[in-house]
């Protein structure tokens, strides 16, 4: 038989379907006649019987498949499970091997803050010369302590231990080298993890914020009242120590003879603040937070070790990454696992387990923080210098910090009582003038291309800023990723790149 055209064929198909359904409905209602009468109240509606349940598993069966195991949460498990047990994070320990400058004289914050009386932490390589005219202060990155190298007091290697010494980067045969703890930090500085001398309590989240410039004056502090030393020879610092080194500078720009800012900024951008700010809500969504207050107790390991992973994918980049572990698995003759199974992960894995016992929770908070506010600009600078003037002791015991009554929305050009939003050229200009007091200042800037924390046109803006403020003295090296692709770390892994231009500068005469 032919095929009948697509209309005869959907009306048929109609026919059908209205016959099937006719059939259905009279079968339906033999059964139902068929079924002994059940009475029931008038208007209401028969009840349909429920399908009987299905029969319950035996416990004598087995699943599928097996339990997977979770070695990576045992570990953490175990850990902090109890904090008599576990090992101790080494912040805790009685540590040595630095010296201590104990200011009793308040320092002013930038945020309406104050400490009362503070600690630094310091160590020192070399020799101070007679007139004092040839000491480098050199500035940490987030999480570094004061033992960039070696000595007598403390054999263990440096974090910058090849790039000092005799004929190093910063001879100490030429140069006296002072190195601090930040404030903020946890390894001898005034930090959260301090007593607070108003009632011998630790500070935990009663430590006010703090700022980079904060961080300055307690150096340039020991550096007038400990040492003597009116001038410094330099201010070298990398990562958050390149901002230190840039906002010495600022501030006291005749007490410093020349400035290496290695990876850092003139301010901190958007990315790189949403980067930390993530870790920083990894890090207090740990239940072990405890708003701060965890020092009696346990620690927020799970929080410190997911932050540090975070971090880590921010400190190096992904093609040092592609030669180094590709797609290698740590055991391929194991099935996949949801735990670190890959080399990339294991690698992740290990920097996050290694930092959450070797630093405190409240400093990486308060730090990070700080370096989310850096920012040169001459109206960020005089707001602070402002709200520093009018602070006095007897009105700075309580620092706030309370979220927006509504949501986040974006917001209009102008908001009252709120400063409207300067535009680019603006917002340039405003950096120009605010990096003003380096005018005069050699300025030694370096950046690397496969850096993604601070990238390297972040450093192309500095020497920019500056010589648009005047400055004829500014020297700029980018290394290229056929020369590093260690990213955001080359600074502490390439002595040859990065030291070399570096001592030339310290070296050179200007």
């Amino acid at each position: 038989m032919g095929l009948l055209p697509i209309s005869a064929r959907a009306m048929r198909s109609t026919r059908l379907l209205r016959t099937v359904s006719s059939s259905a409905k009279v079968a339906q209602a033999v059964a139902m006649q068929a079924q002994p009468s059940t009475p029931h109240a008038p208007n209401s509606v028969p009840q349909r019987t429920p399908p009987p349940p299905p029969p319950p598993l035996s416990r004598t069966r087995a699943p599928s498949n097996a339990q997977m195991s979770f070695p990576c949460l045992d570990v953490l498990e175990d850990r902090t499970r109890s904090f008599d047990n576990g090992p101790e994070p080494t912040y805790s320990r009685n540590l040595t091997g630095f010296e201590v400058y104990h200011s009793t004289q308040p320092l002013r914050l930038d945020n309406g803050g104050i400490l009362r009386e503070f600690d630094v932490a310091y160590e020192t390589w070399g020799h101070l010369n007679e007139d004092k005219s040839n000491a480098i202060l050199l500035h940490t990155g987030l999480s570094a302590s004061s033992h960039a190298h070696s000595h007598t007091k403390n054999p263990a290697p440096g974090w910058w231990e090849k790039f000092i010494g005799p004929a190093c980067a910063i001879d100490t045969n030429k140069y006296f080298v002072i190195c601090t703890n930040v404030i903020g930090g946890c390894y001898g500085s005034s930090g959260p993890s301090s007593i607070d001398p108003a009632d011998g309590e630790r500070y935990a989240t009663r430590f006010p914020i703090i700022t980079i410039d904060d961080m300055t004056r307690a150096q340039h502090r020991l550096l007038t009242e400990q040492f003597g030393i009116s001038k410094l020879h330099a201010s070298v610092g990398a990562s958050m120590g390149g901002m230190q080194s840039l906002s010495f500078g600022t501030q006291f720009p005749e007490s410093v003879g020349r400035i290496v800012s290695i990876s850092g900024c003139a301010r901190s951008h958007p990315y790189s603040i949403a980067m930390r700010h993530t870790q920083r809500q990894v890090l207090m969504a740990d239940p072990n937070w405890r708003r701060g207050f965890y020092y009696d107790s346990v620690p927020p390991h799970a929080g410190m070790k997911l932050a540090r992973e975070i971090a880590t994918i921010t400190y190096r980049s992904g093609p040092e990454w592609e030669q180094r572990f590709g797609r290698r698995r740590a055991d391929p003759r194991k099935l996949p696992a949801l735990c670190a199974d890959f080399l990339i992960e294991t690698y992740l894995d290990h920097q996050g387990e290694k930092f959450c016992l070797e630093y405190d929770a409240n400093s990486l908070l308060y730090v990070s923080k700080a370096m989310d506010l850096f920012d040169l600009s001459l109206s960020s600078r005089q707001k602070a210098i402002d709200t520093r003037a009018a602070l006095y002791v007897a009105d700075a015991d309580t620092v706030s910090c309370a979220l927006p009554r509504n949501p986040y929305k974006e917001q209009p050009e102008v908001v009252a009582d709120i400063p409207r939003q300067l535009n680019f050229d603006e917002a340039r200009e405003d950096l120009v003038a605010g990096m003003g007091p380096l005018r005069k200042t050699p300025v030694f800037v370096l950046g690397v291309e496969s850096d993604i924390l601070f990238p390297s046109w972040q450093q192309k803006e500095i020497v920019d800023v500056l010589r648009d403020s005047g400055n004829t003295k500014v020297e700029h090296v980018e290394l290229g990723s056929d020369v590093s692709v260690y990213g955001h770390d080359t600074f502490l892994l390439s002595v040859k790149d990065v030291g070399e231009p570096v001592k030339e500068f310290l070296e050179k005469d200007f």
